[in-house]
């Protein structure tokens, strides 16, 4: 007897049907959607190479900044000054190096500054405790009008407290022995300019004059002084043991003596500079052009990488300033071989030499004739802006993305959908058959019985 039209209406019929569904479904799938996942797989790989490309591009732009006519930080490369001290009498510093003229300073200081500082007759504690209650103590700063203070009522720390209020003046009770103390008041700046003058009563009873006018020499310890040096052979005569002289130097006295300071462009530094930069550009190439001639390469846009590598190429090849000179003037050659860019630091160091303000236009330029450096920032950094070279390329590889996801989602949704139906197409089939198996049964029952009655 017949096992079923078709198959159908069987007890396997279910999970035949299914299975059968299923297969189809993967066939429809390995058409419809795997190969937008593999064009998805492709582009993060892209994204990832265009990644490690940005990586060797920053590093690039970072080694020319330094280069650059628009720094900033305001000073380039070729600004950079390096500077050599020599004796102990002075400290010379500057709050811009860039700024110092080249050449060497020599300083011959004579005198320091000084402070003028007076002591009081030497006292007990408890006299320090005591009312001075010795008249009238006057102080006068410098040219100033002098300024009188009643000592009547007062201790030796009251005093000191009221002298303090003065300007340019500073007073403290010291103690100098195991049962000694002295009123020290002292200018609060250095220079003749700043000279105290103490008169008055309490002068003489504390022992600052001999006679309310007359300097007591044996506690004035110390007497107001100008720093007199020269420097290059002119004279300063100055209240602070600090000035400034021409480039923004500023030179500090410390003691007696001879000092010199030797200021020259920082060559090393400049050279060291160039080198780092002929290092990333070779290496930011190498990977470019390496991703431009593999044929397996994950990079499909090749035409923006193509354009940017020219963009770089030919500004570093390109002519500068006033004379349009090139690298290969001053010890830079490209190796025939590999064709990176190589430089000869022995060329390159007696280009700075003797041609240094060439050189500086070959890098750095003007503003209405920008330099190699200049000109390679503001290309790099326009490519990384709106509508510039990568940053199209992002646009795309983002859009590309954005693309081939909905694709596959829809692909993906249009199959659920298509074999959803199928399913429930086949389970109404098997209903149906089922029913006419059903019937089918009984027809041959009753022909079977009608064939034994006979």
């Amino acid at each position: 007897m017949a096992e079923g039209i078709l198959g159908l209406g069987t007890g396997q019929s279910t999970s035949l049907n299914q299975d059968l569904i299923d297969k189809l479904k993967e066939a429809d799938r390995k058409a419809q959607v795997e190969p937008l996942e593999t064009d998805l797989d492709n582009l993060e790989k892209e994204s990832e190479k265009k990644d490690e490309i940005m990586v060797k591009y920053n590093d690039l732009l970072d080694s020319i900044k330094d280069f650059d006519l628009f720094n900033t930080s305001g000073i380039n490369a070729f600004q950079q000054k390096a500077a050599t001290a020599s004796g102990s009498s002075v400290v010379f510093d500057a709050a811009d190096v860039a700024t110092l003229d080249t050449g060497t300073t020599s300083v011959i200081v004579t005198q320091i500054a000084q402070k003028d500082v007076y002591q009081s007759n030497s006292i007990d504690a408890t006299t320090k405790d005591a009312t001075v209650d010795a008249g009238t103590l006057s102080i006068a700063v410098g040219s100033n009008a002098a300024t009188d203070i009643d000592t009547t009522g007062k201790t030796y720390d009251e005093l000191a407290t009221e002298i303090n209020n003065l300007d340019g003046v500073s007073a403290s009770v010291e103690q100098v022995g195991s049962d000694s103390f002295r009123l020290i008041i002292r200018s609060e700046e250095t220079g003749t300019d700043n000279a105290l003058s103490i008169t008055g009563a309490a002068s003489s009873a504390l022992g600052y004059t001999t006679d309310n006018t007359t300097i007591n020499e044996a506690n004035h310890t110390l007497s107001a002084k100008n720093m007199q040096a020269t420097v290059d052979g002119v004279a300063y005569d100055s209240s602070s043991n600090t000035i400034t002289v021409a480039g923004g130097l500023k030179i500090t006295a410390t003691t007696i003596g001879e000092s010199s300071l030797s200021v020259s462009d920082d060559t090393n530094s400049i050279i060291d500079g160039i080198n780092n930069f002929v290092d990333k550009y070779n290496e930011f190439m190498n990977m470019v052009n390496d991703e431009l001639t593999d044929a397996n390469t994950p990079i499909s846009n090749k035409s923006s990488l193509r354009s940017l590598v020219d963009g770089v190429k030919n500004i570093v090849l390109g002519t500068f300033g006033d004379d349009q000179n090139s690298l290969f003037k001053y010890g830079f050659e490209m190796d025939t071989n590999t064709f990176d860019l190589k430089v000869d630091t022995a060329k390159l160091q007696e280009s700075l030499e003797n041609n240094f303000d060439e050189v500086y236009d070959l890098f750095i330029g003007k503003a209405e004739s920008k330099g190699l450096g200049t000109q390679l920032v503001e290309y790099m950094n326009d490519q990384t802006r709106t509508d510039g070279i990568l940053d199209t390329y992002d646009d795309y590889l983002t859009n590309r993305k954005d693309t081939l996801t909905k694709e596959k989602d829809d692909a993906i949704e249009d199959l659920d959908s298509k074999y959803s139906t199928m399913s429930q197409q086949f389970a109404e089939y098997t209903s149906i058959i089922t029913k006419m198996q059903s019937s089918f049964s009984g027809l041959q029952m009753m022909i079977a019985q009608s064939q034994a009655s006979s």
